[in-house]
């Protein structure tokens, strides 16, 4: 793989129509995306993003600036929302306007005044710098095509004392259950995305892009390299997922 070329699942692509092609996956597939994560995880999502927040302790008590990005359908977000207090303000980042779209329209009124929704690219964001106290990103940062900018984008818009935290997909680390594991992924999932929403192409390519994605002590030193302090990791479910943190110091 050269300079230009990226992969997008297991094929190699030119660098520039990476993005393009992920927001193909998204928009075919947005409508039915919680629904599908329900589906493929057994409910399990629900937990790991329970747990993500449970990790960010946003307070209740002061005022709190939260960038949720790759975030379009809201699941982080109103979540973090529910366990803060009424001076947190949030903004939902997506690259994604179809996911954004069914973000806003399941937000409603119920956040109103705390909540924005933007269109944008994670790699460049429209942002001033030292404005956000958290970052977060769930399930995204697999689909950026410059993982490193992302990364150095989320240190310039924290405060210092800010904290990032990441929810991604990881390895399984127990014998024989990876082999179940992979037999599901590759062989289950795109015909339940098939099936649920007429595109099981955009699964394959999401199971792939789980595979591809570095392991967690490889991508902590991306964290690292982006400028975080106190980077650490753990896995939930036997691997299947992991949280990563870092500081802004």
């Amino acid at each position: 793989m050269t300079d230009e070329n990226t992969h997008f699942g297991f094929q190699s692509v030119p660098l520039g129509e990476k993005q393009g092609k992920v927001n193909e996956v998204f928009r075919s597939v947005a409508s039915r995306y919680d629904l599908m994560n329900d589906l493929m995880s057994a409910g399990l999502h629900r937990l790991w993003k329970e747990a993500l927040v449970s990790t960010l302790r946003p307070p209740r008590d002061r005022p709190f600036r939260h960038l949720d990005v790759a975030g379009g359908t809201g699941d982080v977000a109103f979540r973090i929302l529910d366990e803060s207090g009424p001076q947190t303000r949030m903004t939902v980042l997506d690259i994604n306007g179809e996911m954004l779209k069914v973000g806003a329209e399941r937000a409603g009124h119920r956040y109103e005044g705390r909540i924005d929704f933007v269109e944008a690219n994670a790699e460049e964001l429209p942002l001033k710098s030292k404005t956000y106290d958290a970052y977060t990103i769930a399930f995204g940062i697999r689909n950026v095509p410059r993982i490193d900018a992302a990364l150095r984008e989320a240190h310039r818009v924290l405060k210092p004392g800010g904290r990032f935290l990441c929810l991604e997909f990881s390895k399984v680390d127990v014998p024989v259950l990876d082999k179940i594991y992979d037999a599901y992924s590759f062989n289950v999932i795109p015909k339940i995305g098939g099936m649920v929403t007429g595109d099981a192409e955009s699964y394959q390519y999401l199971v792939e892009s789980i595979r591809r994605f570095p392991p967690p002590a490889a991508f902590a030193r991306m964290i690292e390299e982006a400028g975080f302090k106190r980077v650490t990791h753990r896995t939930l479910t036997a691997g299947v997922v992991a949280i990563h943190s870092g500081w802004k110091i």
